[in-house]
């Protein structure tokens, strides 16, 4: 049986723990109204967008759309996406583990790069050779969250898509949390670039659009737009996941404490109460002893 005082810091220390875990949850649970807001206001719109640039791009040649551009996917770029912030359960490790996996797996045999957006992900591959080198792509992203606007956003995926337009890479996957609800984020391996029709759009490509104001336009002004969006709803999807996780975290971590709250206590009330019948005992063995 442990004794009073070393039950009695533990209580102390866990109380403090859990206080700790409760502010962050309510915390997280603000910032995640917000996220949320954002990222399903956003999806619609992104996702239309999204389908309009696949329907075009597939009655587009590849010389007019330099972002469909199709060949072995020799140089990969990975950009994985993750928090600046730990304790968010498994919403870091997740695409970590997912990142390393289309390493090994998906793309073995071809040279990998990692663009790292969120310390997590920067910390896991910075001594690593797949880690981005030279000043072509834009380092030290993880600032990006601190003030997430789609003009902020918008020169990184500029800079992505004319490294893909000069052939620095042949493909460009997005790796990232989508955000499905507070308890659920689902990894994406999303292909940013090429542009690539789907099949609806495949089956439709004889149709004969007509470009209003003309097809360069189009080219020079929807598609990068629509990508730069496409990159834009990762991120948010990214941090509203990781708002969610946290909460949901911190929420199992409060209940973990408050379990282990009520056990200290029952062993303190029993250490106690061993301690007092022991002094009783002691007391009576005394006065016995002096009686006799």
């Amino acid at each position: 049986m442990p004794n009073l005082k070393e039950v009695r810091n533990r209580i102390v220390s866990v109380g403090s723990t859990m206080q700790i875990t409760s502010a962050m949850k309510m915390v997280s649970a603000a910032k995640l109204k917000r996220a949320q807001d954002a990222i399903t206001q956003m999806r619609p719109y992104a996702n239309k967008l999204q389908e309009i640039l696949q329907n075009v791009s597939s009655s587009l040649d590849t010389s007019e759309n330099a972002y469909a551009r199709k060949s072995a996917p020799k140089n990969v770029l990975l950009i994985a996406i993750s928090s600046n912030r730990g304790l968010a359960g498994g919403f870091n490790a997740n695409v970590i583990k997912k990142t390393w996996s289309l390493i090994n797996k998906e793309y073995n045999g071809s040279t990998i790069t990692v663009l790292p957006i969120g310390k997590k992900v920067t910390d896991a591959f910075k001594r690593t050779d797949y880690i981005i080198h030279g000043s072509h792509l834009p380092h030290n992203l993880n600032e990006v969250f601190d003030n997430l606007t789609y003009d902020n956003v918008a020169p990184i995926a500029e800079r992505v898509m004319n490294a893909f337009v000069l052939k620095d890479f042949d493909k460009v996957v997005l790796v990232y949390n989508q955000f499905k609800n507070a308890a659920v984020q689902i990894v994406q391996e999303e292909q940013f670039l090429p542009v690539e029709p789907t099949a609806s759009s495949t089956t439709s490509s004889n149709t004969d659009y007509i470009f209003e104001p003309s097809k360069e336009f189009i080219v020079s002004d929807l598609i990068p737009r629509s990508l730069k969006t496409q990159f834009y709803k990762a991120l948010l999807d990214s941090l509203a996941s990781e708002h969610g996780a946290r909460m949901t975290a911190m929420h199992k971590a409060t209940d973990n404490a408050k379990d282990m709250l009520r056990d200290l206590k029952i062993s303190y009330n029993k250490a106690r109460q061993t301690a007092i019948t022991t002094e009783i005992l002691e007391i009576v063995a005394g006065a016995e002893a002096l009686n006799g």
